[in-house]
């Protein structure tokens, strides 16, 4: 059971493996390394080539619940929308960081940093960033810019990044995206885009590491679920869920 899935639309939880080099690009080392994928979950089945050489494998994206990797220049990424239960992303984002070193040739030192992501997606058809503006104004501080006479608002997209330790080598950053643009708040079309909320939990990798990238990744997930826990929903997710059923 994934109790996070019902704090919102779609929830999801990715992790990114970034890395100094660029990745091989190779025919037989792209294909070995996404057929892993494919015989530990048969049903990544759905390959295809994207813009700048990317190679993706995913599940069917009709189910509203689906798998995906990606095989980018600088970056490996794996990542699992509206999971039956968490453990099963561990699993497949730690077959990624146990592949990554043997098939891409991923060593300690050309790992620029390990992320973690939690994602979550709310459905809002109306402005995204008059909803944003009215969660994060509520001290006050906006009243101003936000009451004047005729205005309406078309860009409020929060994001802060915060270190984690002393030495800034791990890092947590918060980030709201909207998808409302200009012609839309001035014809009243609204697209049927979703409202995100991303909390990023970042290990910059080298200088003596403890550790594998597998040891990584469990250490960030728990310390980034307790952190989502304590102050991204409640000053975040659930803010943001009541404004949007007032509209």
């Amino acid at each position: 059971m994934n109790p996070l899935a019902a704090l919102c639309d779609d929830f999801y939880l990715s992790c990114y493996l970034n890395t100094e080099l660029e990745l091989p690009k190779s025919r037989d080392t792209v294909l070995h390394f996404l057929e892993q994928f494919a015989k530990a979950y048969p049903t990544m089945n759905n390959f295809y080539v994207r813009e700048q050489n990317e190679h993706v494998l995913e599940e069917d994206k009709e189910q509203g619940h689906y798998r995906w990797v990606t095989l980018e220049t600088q970056r490996v990424a794996s990542g699992y929308l509206n999971p039956p239960n968490l453990e099963d992303c561990h699993a497949q984002h730690e077959l990624m960081l146990d592949l990554a070193q043997p098939i891409l040739s991923v060593s300690s030192l050309d790992c620029e940093a390990i992320d973690v992501m939690f994602g979550f997606d709310f459905a809002f058809k109306g402005n995204h960033d008059e909803v944003v503006s009215e969660v994060f104004a509520r001290d006050g501080r906006f009243e101003s810019m936000l009451g004047i006479r005729g205005s309406k608002v078309v860009e409020f997209e929060p994001s802060m990044t915060i270190a984690l330790d002393d030495q800034c080598r791990s890092q947590a950053r918060l980030s709201v995206v909207t998808r409302t643009n200009s012609y839309q708040v001035r014809t009243g079309q609204y697209g049927e885009e979703s409202i995100s909320v991303y909390f990023t939990v970042r290990r910059y990798w080298g200088m003596g590491s403890d550790g594998t990238f597998v040891d990584s990744y469990r250490r960030q997930y728990e310390q980034g679920l307790e952190l989502v826990h304590e102050h991204v929903i409640p000053n975040i997710v659930v803010p943001l869920t009541e404004v949007i059923s007032t509209r």
